[in-house]
């Protein structure tokens, strides 16, 4: 990678994130952390509003904006193809925000490029067994709640199709056992549960704040599952 493409490379990562160390960067672009000091350098002198916070890393400057960028032939394609893997993997909210993302990258496209999309997007099927069906479509909501910080009521049925009403903290989702499984503090029972998404019947935002403040990581949960990551 030359350095120009590297410069637009570190600025896409902390437009994307909000705070990124130089240790991150350097390990990202395969880089020493003085050379990302001297990139981040020439950033600033081009006019890219970069700043650094102590034991957080640099950031850009709220307020500056980079305009639409052009994506590569390769790039889109990589996109069409995941797009045939998310109705496996996902569900209908996911399915729904994927396809107009989608279609605001092929809105950039050059027309050669829109051409070869289409071509690709008429030879490229995927057949998924009938257990892949994603039915439910709870999962954007709950990325909501999970980055809000917020409590959400559940309707959920357990094994025994019994049903309950849960009032439950989500930590994180987990795909393991071709199932996601929600990961929440449960009001009910004071601990931890491992709901599976397709079991959810109706999810409910509070807008609610969370009422336990030191959760446990999700990857120290997940230390604690019957599979092998």
């Amino acid at each position: 990678m030359n350095r120009i493409d590297r410069l637009f490379g570190i600025l896409t990562l902390l437009q994307s994130k909000k705070f990124v160390t130089a240790e991150k960067i350097a390990d990202k672009f395969g880089i020493s952390v003085r050379t990302v000091y001297r990139d981040i350098k020439a950033l600033a002198e081009q006019g890219v509003p970069v700043s650094f916070e102590q034991h957080k890393g640099y950031f850009i400057v709220q307020g500056y904006f980079l305009p639409p960028v052009s994506f590569s032939t390769e790039e889109a394609n990589a996109m069409l193809l995941v797009e045939s893997l998310v109705p496996g993997f996902s569900d209908k909210s996911i399915q729904t925000h994927y396809s107009s993302a989608l279609s605001k990258v092929k809105a950039v496209l050059r027309t050669t490029q829109k051409e070869t999309l289409e071509v690709l997007d008429q030879n490229i099927k995927m057949q998924l067994p009938a257990r892949f069906t994603r039915d439910f479509e709870y999962l954007s909501t709950l990325q909501s709640a999970m980055s809000s910080k917020c409590i959400i009521e559940i309707e959920y049925k357990n094994n025994k199709e019994e049903t309950s009403k849960r009032l439950v903290e989500p930590i994180g989702l987990i795909f393991y056992a071709f199932s996601w499984h929600l990961i929440a503090w449960c009001s009910m029972r004071s601990d931890y549960r491992d709901f599976k998404v397709f079991s959810i019947l109706k999810v409910t935002p509070t807008n609610r704040p969370f009422k336990k403040q030191d959760h446990i990581a999700l990857t120290e949960y997940m230390k604690m599952l019957p599979v092998d990551y």
